[in-house]
């Protein structure tokens, strides 16, 4: 959260590889020329965007308590970037099948909005220019992204627009909040 929605996935990665080192956690890494440590990430965060919960899947060398890992990194984390919980044998990234998000938007005629954003998550489809790969190239491929919805629930509360909203977010079918954000 705060400033920490700023710092990239890629160097989320990297500051927790650092931060494993400076709390003298000892992590399996991989063999060959550069090692890296084993550090599995759910869905990448988009930038800008602040979580309230993410995971890594980390396998450890030394024996740890829960309370110890948490305590140890905690001291070795940046300002806005905090471990929760740990857990042993929670889950396998690949089997997180949907994640929640909230979104809040203010305007300067929030029922008006409300009825177009109803309008929009409603109907049939929603079409999205999703960046995609074709071969090396970076390709826009026109994408129907309401087959990503699970759920959602939309009012007005304190004079903003929330919606909670789940997307589908599998190793396979994914939607990033931010594309339906800009759609």
């Amino acid at each position: 959260t705060g400033q920490a929605k700023y710092i990239s996935h890629l160097d989320i990665n990297r500051t927790f590889s650092r931060a494993f080192f400076r709390a003298g956690i000892k992590l399996w890494y991989t063999e060959g020329f550069n090692p890296r440590p084993y550090m599995s990430f759910s869905l990448p965060l988009s930038l800008g965007v602040e979580s309230l919960c993410e995971n890594v899947d980390i396998r450890l060398l030394d024996n740890m308590s829960d309370d110890e890992v948490m305590q140890k990194m905690n001291d070795a984390l940046p300002t806005g970037i905090r471990i929760v919980d740990v857990y042993d044998d929670f889950m396998d990234c690949h089997e997180i099948v949907y994640s929640d998000y909230v979104y809040k938007f203010e305007f300067l005629d929030n029922e008006k909005a409300l009825e177009k954003i109803k309008e929009v998550l409603q109907s049939g489809t929603i079409m999205a220019q999703k960046k995609g790969k074709q071969g090396k190239r970076r390709v826009l491929k026109e994408t129907d992204i309401k087959q990503f919805i699970e759920k959602y629930s939309i009012s007005i509360r304190d004079n903003q627009i929330v919606l909670n909203i789940r997307l589908l977010a599998g190793p396979d079918k994914n939607l990033n909040p931010s594309l339906l954000f800009d759609t």
